[in-house]
């Protein structure tokens, strides 16, 4: 019986109505806060920032108070300016807050040097699998009098011999010279 005249008794509804007063008192002041520091209801459109420069992409986000933050350079794409952006995150026309980072990839100068693989007395089929596998362009097929049919002997590029180990640039045209199959071997001996 003393437990409920306490919780009736004067004191315990004071102090009760001050626990409550001040619960209030710090719920209405953590959504003040967070209010003032998250910049509730603030946005700002993200820019279109493809085919523009680095300096350019720096000055439109500095005025908007939006930072960048440039990614891996992609893989060359011809249809963008060189060191362009290229891709963008968050897109075009979302809202953000300030000084939110804006991830960007750059456009490089152009296609990257691949390195021409094993190819002598290897079958065309093998050899320009691997070509086309590695982004290269076939060219111009001719033929040489040699034993194996369709082995290749040769590689160029724009007339120059190639090696294996040697370096073009990607969607280079290579052209291939092949053996005929028409020489005997037994005839060389």
């Amino acid at each position: 019986m003393s437990f409920f005249k306490f919780i009736f008794s004067k004191t315990f509804l004071i102090q009760l109505g001050i626990a409550v007063i001040l619960i209030v008192a710090l719920i209405f002041g953590t959504m003040s806060w967070l209010n003032f520091t998250t910049n509730h209801d603030q946005r700002i459109k993200v820019p279109d920032l493809s085919k523009l420069s680095l300096d350019i992409v720096e000055k439109k986000l500095d005025e908007l108070d939006l930072r960048v933050k440039i990614m891996d350079s992609a893989n060359y794409n011809p249809d963008y300016p060189r060191f362009s952006v290229i891709e963008q995150v968050p897109a075009a026309g979302k809202f953000v807050k300030e000084d939110r980072k804006i991830y960007i990839k750059l456009n490089p100068s152009g296609y990257p040097k691949l390195e021409i693989p094993e190819f002598e007395r290897i079958t065309k089929r093998q050899v320009e699998s691997k070509l086309l596998s590695l982004g290269f362009k076939i060219g111009d097929i001719t033929y040489k009098p040699d034993f194996a049919e369709n082995a290749v002997l040769e590689l160029s590029h724009n007339g120059k011999r190639l090696k294996a180990g040697d370096k073009l640039k990607k969607t280079a045209i290579i052209d291939m010279v092949l053996g005929d199959g028409q020489v005997n071997y037994n005839s060389e001996r």
